[in-house]
């Protein structure tokens, strides 16, 4: 049997790179939760941990602001297993356990749901996400959680402006603080302003035990994966090669809304 323990080995104390980039992402998480005023006095936030790297970074850095916040506030890790065979469920509740972070597991047959309602040859994802999304606000309510955090990054929410006006015909992009369509729940994204480069680098540096919810698109292992998202993956990668701070632009531009300069004439003040 496979032993779990490489997951878990602890880094050398002194490392500079780690303290560096950490501070970073303490600075970045605690200037969008004041900016966007994401966490208040008494707040029990339930933390969507997938197993992925974003969740892992999300969930790590608001527990540890547990101890520094200047408000009172408490976080469980919340993970659900999809019903995707292969799913290592295990690995997530051990770390959870040797770290001593208050956490659910939770079953839920999303993946045969998906497979009964999609059609032939088409993608499942806003159906996966629907679905995955309505099991948290149960599950929140059943807790008494009244926010719900989610791990979506500085380049998921550039990606998302790019593929609504390059698909949709639509300026917009992900809320970081959005009241849930249950009209209870608060769903919040602190993690807006950290680099998903970032991400991954604290992810080595930390060895959070990564698992894939092994569905076949968000794996990968699938030819009908996510392209469009993919194509302005790269498209970003080329263009950052010549303007390095095209993504905090892009960021920013989401700030700076000029209402008389767009054409929605929703937007219009007429005199």
């Amino acid at each position: 049997m496979e032993t779990r323990e490489k997951y878990f080995s602890p880094l050398p104390t002194e490392n500079s790179n780690l303290e560096k980039l950490e501070k970073k992402i303490f600075h970045l998480v605690g200037k969008a939760i004041g900016d966007f005023q994401l966490i208040e006095e008494g707040d029990h936030i339930l933390v969507g941990l997938s197993g992925g790297k974003d969740s892992w970074t999300l969930l790590h850095i608001l527990n540890e602001m547990i101890r520094r916040a200047p408000v009172d506030f408490k976080v469980t890790a919340v993970n659900i297993d999809q019903g995707y065979p292969g799913f290592r469920h295990d690995i997530v509740e051990d770390y959870l356990k040797l770290h001593s972070i208050p956490y659910r597991m939770v079953d839920k047959n999303i993946a045969e749901v998906v497979e009964e309602k999609s059609s032939p040859g088409s993608i499942a994802c806003s159906l996966c996400s629907r679905l995955r999304r309505g099991a948290l606000y149960g599950i929140a309510e059943e807790m008494g959680c009244r926010k719900i955090a989610l791990g979506h990054h500085l380049d998921d929410f550039i990606e998302t402006l790019l593929l609504n006006q390059f698909f949709v015909g639509r300026t917009a992009s992900m809320s970081v603080r959005l009241k849930a369509s249950d009209g209870v729940n608060t769903v919040i994204r602190p993690l807006v302003y950290v680099p998903e480069e970032d991400i991954i680098e604290y992810t080595k540096l930390k060895q959070f035990p990564v698992v894939a919810c092994n569905c076949p698109v968000a794996c990968g292992k699938d030819v009908f994966s996510d392209h469009k998202r993919i194509m302005v993956k790269n498209l970003l990668k080329n263009l950052e090669e010549k303007i390095p701070f095209i993504k905090n632009s892009l960021l920013t531009s989401l700030t700076n809304i000029n209402p008389s300069h767009m054409l929605d004439k929703n937007l219009w003040k007429f005199e």
